[in-house]
């Protein structure tokens, strides 16, 4: 897990900024960056680079290696202090609160700013970024790419995504956007694979989730990572979030995709509450009538 670092946000100062700014422009062209480039990138003097090097090493937000020179390169918690910044000043976000959730490409945090937010920093590469770079779309067209442009890439990439559904779509509500990291709206409710629902709640749930893929469909997107880990279920209905995996329906995919996804989304509905999934609601079939348009309901199918 990469620490939390907004706590630095008030003893930093702006040039340290600066010359956060000027390892980050110099790993557009090498993952480390040469010592005596840094004034170029950074805007500092040479007296200057030094002095904010030392700040930020001590900080744990760049990191120093001898190759055949003296290179830097940004730790993930460097790159996460650029883009706070960058949301505060934009007053995209105002106050930082405790982790909502940590996962292997992700971690989530409480924000405010005119109401609870939710902040989103993408990790995608920071642990395998060779699987990561082999599997993703949003980085197979680019041979040299690095941890900080595959996080980059799939922020700005569910972000659009999330723009695109909301508010036709039940998806987070997309709030802001800068390097990695993606504020959108804290959601109410618990997370589909903690809730219990009651015998009656079962198919309307399923349903409701059902309605909101076919609505994704019809807006022109495939999840592609359907699972109970990515719906959250509450009063006012079911909220599909984690998109940056997401594909186009006229991706030559799509078919496939949206398959796993239903075949995923009702196996897990039926492993949990076996006695109130019927045979009869087949993944196929939802299938078909999502492409077709034609979908409606599963319930009123059964009748």
């Amino acid at each position: 897990m990469v620490r939390n670092v907004a706590g630095l946000l008030p003893e930093l100062e702006a040039e340290d900024f600066y010359l956060l700014s000027g390892v980050e422009q110099g790993m557009r062209f090498s993952e480390w960056v040469q010592r005596e480039k840094l004034p170029k990138f950074s805007g500092l003097t040479e007296e200057e680079v030094d002095y904010r090097l030392e700040r930020c090493l001590k900080r744990g937000l760049v990191e120093k290696k001898t190759i055949q020179y003296e290179g830097y390169t940004l730790q993930f918690e460097g790159y996460d202090i650029l883009a706070l910044r960058a949301l505060v000043e934009q007053d995209t976000i105002s106050e930082f609160g405790s982790p909502l959730g940590v996962g292997k490409e992700s971690d989530v945090y409480e924000v405010k700013s005119y109401k609870p937010l939710a902040l989103k920093y993408h990790r995608e590469g920071y642990t395998n970024f060779r699987e990561v770079h082999k599997e993703r779309d949003y980085t197979s067209d680019n041979e040299h790419v690095s941890w900080m442009y595959t996080a980059r890439k799939a922020a700005e990439r569910e972000h659009d995504i999330l723009e695109a559904l909301y508010p036709d779509v039940s998806v987070p509500r997309p709030i802001g956007q800068n390097r990695h990291v993606i504020v959108m709206e804290k959601m109410d409710g618990v997370e589909l694979s903690q809730t219990k629902l009651t015998d009656e709640q079962v198919l309307g749930v399923l349903d409701l989730l059902l309605e909101e893929i076919a609505l994704a469909y019809e807006t022109g997107y495939v999840h592609a990572d359907m699972s109970e880990y990515n719906v959250f279920v509450s009063e006012d209905g079911v909220k599909i979030f984690d998109w940056p995996q997401a594909i186009p329906t006229d991706h030559e995919n799509a078919t496939q995709f949206l398959r796993r996804d239903l075949t995923n989304t009702l196996g897990y509905f039926r492993r949990k509450y076996p006695q109130h999934v019927p045979d009869a609601i087949d993944s196929e079939e939802v299938a078909a009538s999502i492409e077709t348009g034609s979908f409606d309901s599963v319930t009123d199918s059964l009748s």
